[in-house]
């Protein structure tokens, strides 16, 4: 038998706080059972499950691993405009000008992810 991811987890300085960000971008909540201070916080999505472990390192250098996301209900712009606004900061933007490309942020502790274009988009 094979092995399955069963969390992807972020090491953090406040688990509840990250995980409330993820919860708000992914649409999702946390687990019932968290709260502020907790030093573990979880959120389950239908496609896979975050895990916010709350540790005493801050992080020093660029992730080895990030998420990709892609928007199910906006456009890849709409997607980067309403993340600055919950607190994402913009690290790198990668738009070309025929449409393709993507967008590098950082989530409100430095863990960069990216922003690529709805499936509509590439369709279109």
């Amino acid at each position: 038998m094979t092995s399955l991811v069963r969390h992807v987890t972020f090491d953090c300085s406040d688990a509840y706080r990250l995980g409330a960000f993820w919860a708000e971008v992914l649409g999702a909540s946390l687990a019932e059972d968290d709260q502020p201070g907790d030093p573990q916080a979880l959120v389950a999505t239908p496609a896979g499950t975050l895990l916010f472990v709350a540790v005493p390192d801050r992080k020093a250098v660029k992730n080895r691993v990030h998420l990709d996301l892609q928007p199910q209900d906006r456009t890849r712009d709409e997607e980067v405009e309403r993340l600055l606004a919950l607190g994402a900061s913009l690290v790198g933007d990668h738009r070309r000008p025929d449409g393709t490309g993507w967008v590098t942020l950082a989530d409100i502790e430095g863990n960069e992810f990216c922003v690529e274009r709805s499936a509509a988009e590439r369709a279109g």
